[in-house]
């Protein structure tokens, strides 16, 4: 599988091209969002704007409506004619649902009880590049009102369905992609949630407007002290026979893998940086990108 373009993934509205430019300027992806970002009235105005205002395919994926809608076949045909060859199939629930999507690459959105208990499945199919997950719409579709405590930490269902969603990705070597952090102006609570992706092995993060972004982006940045210790420790291992003692901590092969996982991030946040740095485009002066 290719490396993941990046970690900051924004959504974008698909009927608002003004805002593309802004969009890629500050994230590492774009979803340009077809389905719950865009009211029924102007999704064909939406689906014109892909033509209309096109960015760069390798660093955007297109979110469609649910398999079996009418909405999910005038996505599809709209797409016909763009260059985009990554979607991210809402609410999906069966891996025969991203499989009907071939040749494109599909980033599975497990959104509802069904898509959590077929999860393994989904990642193992053909064509599945990805999961990401959505905790209001899996709370809405349980019948509940809330996915989070009021202090914005994940409630016992929507932790254990993020936990799967990572599982799964990793287990089948898929890109996992953690879901948004809903309140835009708790930049406290958006950090936490942000680090604790990476700390768990989350690849990337959505987020649903570009405040969040340098949240994310700095997350997935490693800081200086950490990258001088991985190039240390790893120096260190022509040296030593298995496990060994560095610094007063006790290194084994996961500590190893750890300190290359701080260089691939180091390296991958500086290639981000450049190609954000040069990226140019229409509405590069809005301030709101996300849904």
């Amino acid at each position: 599988m290719n490396a993941i373009p990046g970690p900051t993934w924004l959504f974008c509205p698909a009927d608002r091209p003004d805002r593309y430019g802004r969009a890629a300027t500050v994230a590492d992806v774009v979803v340009l969002d077809l389905a719950g970002g865009v009211a029924p009235a102007d999704k064909a105005y939406a689906r014109r704007s892909l033509l209309d205002r096109s960015l760069d395919p390798a660093s955007t994926v297109v979110r469609i409506a649910p398999s079996g809608t009418d909405d999910h076949r005038d996505d599809l045909r709209a797409l016909a004619d763009t260059p985009y060859t990554r979607v991210m199939l809402s609410c999906c629930e069966a891996p025969e649902q991203v499989t009907a999507l071939a040749p494109r690459q599909v980033i599975a959105a497990i959104e509802s009880p069904r898509g959590v208990l077929a999860v393994a499945d989904i990642a193992l199919a053909m064509g599945t590049v990805g999961l990401t997950w959505d905790g209001d719409a899996l709370v809405a579709g349980l019948g509940g009102y809330e996915s989070r405590h009021h202090d914005g930490t994940h409630r016992g269902v929507t932790g254990q369905v993020r936990s799967s969603v990572l599982l799964a990705a990793k287990a089948y070597g898929r890109w996992a992609i953690d879901g948004v952090y809903p309140d835009i102006h708790d930049r406290a609570g958006a950090r936490a949630e942000s680090v604790d992706a990476v700390a768990v092995g989350f690849d990337a993060k959505l987020v649903v407007h570009p405040d969040q972004a340098d949240i994310v982006t700095a997350a997935y940045t490693p800081g200086a002290g950490q990258v001088d210790w991985a190039r240390r420790v790893l120096a260190a291992v022509p040296e030593s026979r298995g496990v060994f003692v560095f610094e007063g901590r006790m290194v084994d092969a996961p500590v190893l893998r750890h300190a290359e996982q701080i260089l691939h991030r180091s390296v991958g946040a500086r290639a981000g940086g450049l190609r954000r740095g040069a990226s140019v485009g229409v509405g590069d002066h809005d301030d709101a990108v996300g849904r």
